[in-house]
């Protein structure tokens, strides 16, 4: 493999951009964070993200202000709204390569492990879709390897650290602006947990690999702060303890209920099975097999403390969804790759009949990889669009104000608010109480309300039509 940079720039450019705008927002988040970077772009406010007209303080906002502006230059669409993300997954495949052949690895180990985290199967969807979680695992990504390259003996890495702690520093900037305290504590606990291991194995403790990535990390909160000092003129400490405790240590912690996505600690033991397919049975054979060589192999330890560390902190949150497992896929990857090496000296020792064929099998491997994932990307995702689109509903908006009605919004959910905020590139207005839908409806003839359950109303509507968006039904009524 003479030049695996350019095709691996190729395999993932395909992976992450093909077909990427042939369907529609999709799931909660996609409608959700699609409609705050509309709304954005719509009120030229670029310091408060409001979702139901109102400020959304759940993290920062640095997704929301890439998606914003691929709005302002490519249009409102929906492939300009995933390519943030398609474009973090894109540097974070590449980085994991320049980076494993900065520490010495083959080229095709580091092509093998990026291409591996590539087509991981929770990795690449969750790519290809709007939200924030891309952009934090590129700033997980960059900073813990950076931080590596930069710890590693002057006799293995050769030459100054400088480039490497301002690499760090990007991380952790990309990292916190997308996430706040938790983007803060991901990179963290894995180097707090390598350096206390390095400490206790070497029986030294070198205040120097302590203070270096601290202050480093310091210097990377500077964005966020300026943000917060912005967002603090507009809403004062309720907006930025909204940001920083409510939303953050609150999630944590499970004080904030209204976040929801609480599940039981062994959440994540449950998830185990599908977390890095198809390469799940590398990954974890890969721990196994290393635990024992980690005293003496520092590599090995930095990437199995990253996995272990991180799905630790992440069990111990309350809040947990599976698509927060996309920082450990880097380390995941690394390790399946590691293995699936050491899988291949023991073939070439001891079945060398079958290895001389071991190209011709991985290359088949990958190749139909990427095209289960191209053929989902062209044909399965937009199939999806019969279920979970909210164009029809939408379409049927758009439909009535075009015939001069009014058309409202009673109680909307969070998907129906952002998806009708990014498709109309408008506001409707939203009502929240029966006696102001009750007014609205008499007011005039033919005005009409949008909501998703009639059984809460107390007196009569007349529901005009009713459409479902995966299982969800709304109904337009008028009085």
């Amino acid at each position: 493999m003479t030049r695996p940079a350019p095709l691996l720039l190729l395999l993932a450019g395909l992976l992450f951009f093909f077909a990427l705008g042939n369907h529609e927002l999709q799931g909660s988040t996609e409608a959700r964070v699609a409609g705050i970077a509309m709304a954005m772009h719509l009120d030229n406010d670029w310091v408060v993200p409001r979702l139901f007209r109102e400020a959304f303080l759940e993290k920062p906002p640095l997704s929301l202000w890439l998606d914003a502006g691929a709005i302002r230059l490519f249009g409102g669409t929906t492939w300009a709204v995933r390519l943030a993300s398609a474009f973090a997954g894109l540097f974070s495949v590449m980085l994991l390569y320049g980076m494993l052949r900065k520490f010495g690895r083959p080229k095709t180990l580091a092509f093998s492990a990026a291409l591996i985290l590539a087509t991981m199967a929770s990795y690449w969807s969750n790519v290809r879709g709007v939200g924030e979680d891309s952009l934090l695992s590129l700033g997980v990504t960059t900073a813990l390897l950076a931080f590596y390259q930069a710890m590693r003996p002057e006799s293995e890495r050769q030459g100054s650290t400088a480039w490497a702690w301002a690499l760090f520093t990007a991380g952790m900037v990309i990292a916190t602006l997308s996430k706040g305290v938790l983007g803060l504590a991901m990179p963290g606990s894995v180097i707090f947990v390598y350096l206390a291991s390095t400490s206790l194995m070497d029986k030294r403790l070198n205040i120097g690999d302590w203070l270096k990535p601290a202050l480093f990390t310091l210097l990377a909160l500077v964005p966020l702060l300026i943000w917060l000092g912005f967002l603090f003129q507009r809403g004062g400490m309720q907006a930025v303890g909204e940001v920083l405790w409510t939303n953050s240590v609150g999630r944590f912690s499970g004080s904030f209920v209204e976040a929801g996505h609480y599940e039981p600690f062994y959440y994540y033991l449950m998830k185990l099975p599908e977390a890095f397919l198809p390469w799940n049975i590398l990954v974890y054979l890969g721990l196994w097999h290393f635990r024992k060589s980690l005293v003496r192999n520092r590599y090995r330890l930095f990437f199995s403390v990253w996995l272990v560390a991180q799905f630790t902190l992440l069990t111990l949150a309350s809040s947990k969804r599976t698509v927060y497992l996309m920082a450990l896929t880097p380390a995941a990857a690394v390790l399946a790759a590691e293995y699936a090496r050491v899988l291949l000296q023991w073939l070439k020792d001891h079945k060398p009949a079958l290895y001389t064929h071991h190209k011709t099998v991985i290359g088949s491997v990958f190749t139909l990889a990427v095209a289960c994932y191209l053929t989902a990307a062209f044909w399965f995702a937009p199939k999806a669009d019969v279920r979970q689109s909210f164009v029809p509903v939408i379409s049927q908006v758009q439909a009535l104000r075009d015939e001069g009605r009014e058309v409202v919004l009673f109680q909307p959910n969070e998907r129906i608010d952002g998806a009708s905020v990014f498709y109309l590139q408008a506001y409707l207005p939203i009502l929240q109480t029966e006696p102001e839908l009750r007014s609205f409806l008499e007011a005039k003839p033919g005005n009409v309300a949008l909501l998703d359950r009639t059984e809460q109303l107390s007196g009569k509507v007349t529901v005009i039509k009713e459409m479902a968006i995966n299982r969800q039904p709304y109904y337009f009524v008028e009085q």
